[in-house]
């Protein structure tokens, strides 16, 4: 259900707007800090949401090319901003958990669920075989890009002039190097493999959404300003968040880890599951596993890179070397997802086991030291 103002569509989840001026209220208030990151992390969701709806209503009149681009560039936005956020105040160690927790959630958590509701009412779902497996490959590469700088640590630890850094940021210009070329492979070259990837949903006439702006006669303006709104108010909402998030987290018993794998990337990622589990269960399995396998890909070849990029400019660099841990879990993750799309059909039962993987691996993350 949704409802329409002004042209503009709201759904029930648009209702947690509502924190945004409580977020900031407790902010200036030096209220307490377990209520300022629940107030602003939840407060992010459906920011979140608008800017997808906005970047999509863009995207509809810029061309496949341009707005391909478009859409990969803000596709994970709201996790590029809350990770910038976390960088400038110096915690990397949950700017590498979120990363780790948007890949493996991707593929576990918002594939699983959408599996599994898709599943529950459709026997047999397909998806193209080739674009998935195009997808688990490129991740493979990241899971590359997460293993040889923890490996160089190790080999080189008692070595007083070893380039960690320096390694991790040549391997994050190759990482988004591949990234552009895949682009080209699905924007370009082999832009038919996705071109059965419709809209992701029937929008209103007069609501936010895929021509919308053209009939209303206001071009791109609406959806241009909406975007640079939210993407506004997400950098406000992140900075409250991460100025939250120490003391939340040990009120409540969690390490940085926990946070930024679970909770980070579940705030970031919220618009992405509804519209994975909603197109799912209208039997379009392969939207639904572009949105899971994409999103996951933006975040290992552009995000990633793109962090340790602003590290170096905000003269405190930012490594790749990632816990055995996180590691493990990524390459886990890959693992399964190549195994899931190698037949081209999905069922209610793998998205139990991908969920089942997901809390596996969430329960040891809590108890990770």
């Amino acid at each position: 259900m949704s409802l329409v103002v002004a042209g503009l569509e709201f759904r029930p989840l648009d209702a947690l707007l509502a924190l945004i001026p409580v977020a900031v209220a407790l902010e200036w208030s030096h209220a307490d800090p377990v209520w300022i990151f629940a107030a602003s992390a939840l407060a992010i969701v459906p920011l979140a949401g608008w800017m997808g709806r906005a970047t999509e209503e863009l995207s509809e009149g810029l061309g496949a090319g341009v707005g391909g681009l478009l859409n990969a560039s803000f596709g994970n936005a709201a996790e590029l901003i809350i990770a910038l956020a976390a960088l400038r105040a110096g915690l990397h160690d949950m700017v590498k958990a979120s990363l780790t927790g948007s890949i493996i959630g991707n593929v576990l958590l918002v594939l699983g669920v959408a599996a599994l509701a898709g599943g529950v009412r459709h026997e047999r779902q397909r998806f193209n075989r080739t674009a998935a497996s195009a997808g688990a490959t490129l991740l493979a590469l990241s899971v590359v890009g997460l293993v040889v700088p923890a490996i160089f640590h190790i080999v080189t630890r008692n070595h007083p002039s070893a380039h960690e850094k320096e390694l991790s940021l040549e391997i994050a210009v190759v990482l988004f190097a591949v990234y552009l070329a895949s682009l080209a492979f699905s924007l370009r070259t082999h832009r038919h493999l996705y071109a059965g990837q419709g809209p992701v949903e029937e929008w209103p006439e007069d609501g936010l959404g895929p021509g919308a702006s053209a009939r209303a006669g206001t071009g791109h303006a609406r959806p241009a300003l909406l975007l640079l709104v939210a993407t506004a108010l997400v950098a406000v909402m992140s900075e409250f968040l991460v100025g939250s998030v120490q003391e939340a987290a040990h009120r409540f018993g969690m390490t940085e880890i926990f946070v930024g794998v679970i909770l980070v990337a579940i705030i970031g990622n919220a618009a992405e599951h509804s519209t994975a589990v909603l197109v799912a269960m209208k039997d379009k399995m392969d939207l639904a596993m572009n949105i899971a396998v994409g999103s996951s890909i933006q975040i290992a070849l552009f995000v990633a890179p793109v962090l340790v990029f602003a590290s170096h400019l905000m003269g405190n660099p930012m490594d790749l070397r990632f816990s055995v841990f996180e590691v493990v879990s990524v390459a886990i993750a890959v693992a399964i997802l190549a195994l899931v799309s190698a037949d081209g059909e999905s069922h209610w039962l793998e998205g139990v086991q991908l969920l089942a993987v997901y809390v596996i691996l969430a329960i040891a993350f809590y108890f990770l030291p």
